[in-house]
């Protein structure tokens, strides 16, 4: 569908962003920018810097690199092209102009809202691509999206996207994209590997401040805080696949996975769940990893290349990536209904 060049709304897609290339430089500088975000490692800024400095950057980069080798694709990185490719098919289907920016290096968010802003736009929905609420994610991209936009122009009126982790639709889109595996590969044990996040930012992003994971079962009462909470959001992201897919409690797992230090971060641990799997019966599982909309380090080498290792190498028989949203229709569906909602209410 041909756009306007000077329509008055405009839709922002964000994401978090990957190296430029695989060169060590590259992810040394994108590894920068990422961890130096205070909503990612919450320390105070001294300290963040001295660890980064003399603990992760002289030897985190190198490593990193190799592994991004792994999955780079002759278009370039995965998250990106695939961010590209949701906007381009969303582009088809609205007439109004649609943008990406990243959180972390390039296309950056600043540039994204630059483009949205010469091209006439004046309010914009922007849609973090992360379904659930989370400070190093969720969060971290609508504040730099706010942050841009008054630097950009104070009058640009922003829309965000509220977290999306039990909307129908999204379920829906899931459920499509996962159901051909399920139904080719019988499964003892669908694992939904989300990444993990320190304990410490659920309890940070508690408004009531004395609730998350103070209690037994507190993501399954009722509570303001789950507004915010990010381990009720997956939970509830896969109580509603199970339900979608007439899934027993048996049937599947959550873990969380990608963690960074020493701090608990929430649990289960994937890599030890994809070790112990096969000792309690499970050796023929699917993984699917909710928190991610595109393919990326986390989902195509962490759990598609190491942990499918791990499991095997554990006993494990058969192991099934389901692929994240990527551009699947349902998917584009879903980003499509956010678009028009926004472009009904304005």
């Amino acid at each position: 569908m041909n756009t306007s060049e000077h329509s008055k709304h405009g839709i922002l897609l964000l994401n978090l962003g990957s190296p430029d290339s695989t060169s060590v430089p590259d992810v040394r500088r994108y590894l920068r920018e990422f961890l130096s975000d205070k909503r990612v490692i919450d320390i105070p800024g001294p300290i963040r810097q001295l660890i980064l400095n003399m603990f992760i950057l002289p030897f985190r980069p190198k490593e990193s690199a190799e592994a991004y080798k792994e999955i780079w694709t002759d278009e370039g990185s995965p998250l990106i092209v695939m961010t590209y490719r949701c906007a381009e098919l969303l582009q088809e289907r609205i007439n109004i102009p649609v943008e990406v920016g990243m959180r972390y290096g390039n296309p950056s968010t600043k540039s994204a809202i630059q483009r949205l802003k010469a091209r006439g736009v004046k309010e914009i929905l922007a849609i973090p691509l992360y379904p659930h609420y989370a400070m190093s994610s969720y969060e971290t991209a609508v504040a730099k999206a706010q942050e841009e936009a008054r630097e950009v122009d104070p009058s640009l009126k922003l829309t965000i996207e509220a977290p999306y982790f039990d909307d129908e639709d999204y379920i829906d889109a899931l459920y499509e994209v996962a159901k051909p595996y399920l139904d080719e590969q019988p499964v003892d044990k669908i694992l939904f590997s989300y990444h993990g996040v320190p304990e410490r930012h659920i309890k940070k992003a508690d408004p009531s401040g004395c609730y998350c994971l103070n209690y037994e079962n507190c993501c399954k009462r009722e509570h303001p805080a789950h507004a915010f909470c990010y381990r009720h959001q997956t939970f509830a992201t896969t109580w509603a696949f199970a339900k979608k897919a007439g899934l027993e409690e048996d049937q599947y797992v959550v873990a969380y996975q990608s963690r960074l230090g020493r701090d608990p971060w929430l649990k289960p641990y994937t890599d030890q769940e994809l070790e112990k799997l096969p000792t309690q019966q499970a050796k023929h599982i699917a993984v699917i990893c909710p928190a991610f909309v595109s393919d990326c380090l986390e989902t195509l080498e962490e759990i598609g290349m190491r942990g499918r290792e791990d499991f095997l190498n554990a006993g494990g028989k058969t192991f099934t990536y389901i692929p994240c949203l990527n551009d699947h229709p349902r998917w584009i569906d879903v980003l499509e209904k956010f678009s028009r909602r926004f472009m009904s209410e304005v």
